[in-house]
């Protein structure tokens, strides 16, 4: 498993919303509190954001674990924005350990983001993944039927692999969708902003748990659940 985050409101730096939180995804990567498969997120990590001026957004993402990255540390204090998709990968068992299989995914204005694992052979085979690693096929399968689609895609590849777990984070810089499908997802909503992560990144009593196979969608003007049903 891995975990992730997503945020959307008021221009945050980086490190506010990736290093420097108790238990943010920084601590995640190395002691997480809510994971329910894997110990460690030591396989790479990944950010997305979204630069004033650029129709796309841009990444930096690594193979190496984020506690051992000392030149991210030294530079996400300057770096913000008001749209950020971060993650932390805990690699399934017999996928590839480069930066081109952490997340974020992306697809001109989207990022992806997966927590979870997929059996490959029942998502159809595509050019355009960006790594041969179950979350970049279903990152780029979601991406082909169209990321507002993103509910019953999940419902689809499910019914495929009935053992997967979907939880999954896009962003277009405008909005964010959520999906819990097999692990929960928890949300804050800030006087600036509303942050979607795999657990709390602290014990503020404000924070709202997403209930399994759920989709929530984020925009400038609230936050709205749905239920998929299975």
């Amino acid at each position: 498993m891995c975990r992730h985050l997503a945020w959307l409101g008021a221009p945050r730096t980086v490190s506010s919303l990736v290093l420097e939180r108790p238990h943010g995804l920084l601590q995640q990567s190395w002691a997480p509190r809510r994971q329910r498969r894997g110990l460690l997120n030591a396989d790479g990590w990944g950010v997305g954001l979204y630069a004033e001026g650029r129709p796309e957004p841009v990444r930096w993402r690594s193979s190496r674990p984020l506690w051992s990255d000392a030149s991210f540390a030294s530079v996400a204090p300057v770096l913000g924005s008001g749209a950020v998709l971060a993650a932390v990968r805990s690699a399934t068992v017999g996928m590839p350990p480069d930066e081109t299989a952490a997340a974020p995914f992306t697809d001109g204005r989207w990022l992806l983001s997966h927590n979870g694992r997929v059996d490959r052979s029942v998502l159809p085979a595509r050019n355009d993944a960006e790594s041969v690693c179950d979350s970049a096929i279903l990152a780029a399968h979601v991406f082909a039927q169209g990321p507002e689609r993103v509910g019953d895609t999940v419902r689809a590849v499910a019914a495929l692999d009935p053992g997967a777990f979907l939880n999954l984070l896009l962003t277009d810089g405008r909005q964010v969708l959520a999906v819990t499908w097999g692990d929960p997802l928890s949300y804050l909503v800030e006087p600036d902003g509303v942050v979607v992560a795999s657990e709390p990144w602290d014990d503020d009593p404000r924070w709202v748990d997403v209930p399994d196979h759920h989709l929530l969608s984020v925009t400038p003007s609230g936050v709205a659940m749905t239920a998929l049903e299975p």
